[in-house]
């Protein structure tokens, strides 16, 4: 990782910040439900939430060609889009980390493949509009992850570097990402993987089981160390 301290976190939203399985799942399966097709259960449709509607789609319509299902994409995100938030919440230790990022004098954002205007209505749910400090959706930019202009664009915004920032996320296109822009990547365990994702194979520049452990080992205050 970088020698450089620290002075912004980024975060993926859904399956990192955010449990947001419940509510996507009940959107998906409301599309099922027009098609005259049987629900999808949480377990089956969890694992696939951090790769976008399209996986969502591609699971409950496995029939169905890829043309037939991104006819589907605005119909699911105007379900989900009408419930937004109704049962997601932040991970454990998320807000806690979240404060301890902010009492530390740093600033933290989000960079998502999520459309922008959902992302931000999530993020105003959960009550962190006034203090994320840069929101990157997936269609703010022409292109989104692994591509790293989202994450570059916020550095931007942000006045800072890629060295001076890190990316967490659970994905891997969130190490391809980071990688590209020359930003640390922590990968976050507690997300949404399917059986033959393997974290270990993305190289990421760290792995943390829980959201405080990306404070633990940091002796000057978070990010106050050198990575």
């Amino acid at each position: 990782m970088s020698s450089v301290s620290i002075d912004c976190v980024l975060f993926d939203l859904d399956g990192t910040l955010v449990d947001s399985a419940q509510d996507l799942l009940a959107a998906t399966n409301q599309v099922l439900a027009r098609m005259g097709r049987e629900p999808l259960g949480l377990e089956a449709f969890r694992p696939i939430v951090s790769k976008g509607a399209r996986a969502m789609l591609a699971l409950a319509f496995p029939d169905l060609n890829a043309d037939e299902r991104e006819r589907m994409v605005p119909e699911l995100l105007e379900h989900y889009a009408a419930a937004i938030a109704g049962h997601s919440v932040a991970f454990d230790g998320i807000e806690s980390l979240l404060q301890r990022i902010e009492r530390a004098g740093l600033r933290w954002g989000i960079v998502t493949n999520k459309p922008e205007a959902l992302a931000r209505s999530v993020v105003h749910a959960m009550g962190w509009s006034d203090r994320c400090a840069v929101l990157i959706g997936g269609d703010t930019l022409v292109a989104k992850k692994p591509d790293p202009s989202q994450l570059l664009h916020a550095c931007e915004l942000l006045k800072t570097t890629p060295e001076r920032c890190v990316y967490v996320g659970d994905d891997e296109r969130d190490v391809q990402a980071a990688r590209a822009a020359g930003m640390a990547s922590i990968i976050a365990l507690w997300g949404y993987r399917e059986a033959h994702d393997d974290p270990a194979r993305w190289g990421g520049d760290r792995s943390i089981a829980t959201p405080l452990e990306l404070c633990f080992g940091l002796a000057d205050g978070f990010g106050r160390d050198k990575y």
